[in-house]
């Protein structure tokens, strides 16, 4: 279990950290966790902004279900019903091969929770549709991994070349300036975002 306060005292020997931690207060990783419908949902969001709320509420309440229907309803329902909230095919495709996948065991969410982040990263980039940033993501909000950074996120890069005033695209310059927050790198991530407004 993440100790937040631990967390933020030890990231604010980062005199720019520490500002972002005075103005946004704690960020906790909180939140009931449903790893089948956070991967999901994380396909819609791809390349979405406004529309992926709504797109991904259509989808859930084809089933009328507050919870995320079942993989083998996903499967039995027609392409065509689900391309009515929004969805493109390839969406779809994905949506229901990692369904399969679930169904066949060929991925077994349970155990996830068990493995390294980098088993983890390697056990979801095997289901197309789901690459690093993906995985990254599930790492961080879903699994509530405290030491995860993302350096093919941009939000995070650009966050990082404004207040440290590196280029962009120095990912090793970024992944150096990283390291130092570790073990707390995903609390990092989270000021580090709330810092772009």
């Amino acid at each position: 279990m993440l100790d937040h306060k631990k967390a933020v005292r030890y990231l604010s020997k980062d005199p720019i950290l520490e500002k972002l931690i005075k103005t946004h207060g704690e960020l906790k990783l909180d939140g009931e966790v449903n790893l089948l419908s956070d991967i999901i949902e994380s396909i819609v969001n791809q390349q979405l902004s406004e529309k992926a709320g709504a797109t991904i509420w259509g989808f859930k309440a084809l089933y009328n279900s507050k919870t995320f229907p079942d993989p083998k309803k996903v499967l039995k329902t027609s392409d065509e019903k689900i391309r009515g909230c929004g969805l493109s095919y390839s969406k779809i495709k994905y949506i229901k091969g990692v369904c399969e996948a679930v169904i066949k065991n060929e991925i077994s969410l349970e155990r996830l929770g068990e493995q390294t982040d980098g088993e983890v990263i390697s056990e979801l980039i095997k289901l197309k549709g789901i690459g690093k940033w993906t995985a990254e993501m599930i790492l961080m909000f879903s699994l509530k991994r405290p030491d995860v950074f993302s350096l093919g996120d941009l939000g995070l890069r650009t966050a990082v070349s404004k207040l440290y005033k590196v280029d962009r695209d120095n990912i090793k310059k970024i992944e150096s300036i990283s390291l130092k927050w570790s073990p707390y790198r995903t609390i990092a991530a989270r000021y580090l975002w709330k810092s772009l407004g």
